[in-house]
């Protein structure tokens, strides 16, 4: 069945996550010890505006449907996606 490559995702899915985490650890503790001049602020700026906003509208959209639907899990994860 489907079972076990929704499984081998889930798997896939952790391992990339702890590989991202691995990384920026590695990169937080080099900038530490090797600081360098913020390159790009303005870039960076608005790339956090647009995932700001980007999170805010699928927040909005999934407790506008949990409330049509009457699911309360779907609100919570909304109200959620804001913290």
């Amino acid at each position: 069945g489907l079972g076990r490559v929704e499984d081998l995702a889930g798997i896939i899915i952790v391992l990339i996550i702890l590989f991202s985490a691995i990384v920026a650890g590695y990169e937080a503790i080099d900038r530490l010890i090797h600081p360098q001049p913020i390159a790009f602020l303005g870039w960076v700026a608005i790339a956090g505006l647009i995932g700001f906003l980007g999170n805010e509208a699928v927040a909005v959209f999934r407790i506008r449907v949990g409330r049509e639907i009457n699911s309360a899990a779907l609100i919570a994860d909304g109200y959620h996606a804001r913290t």
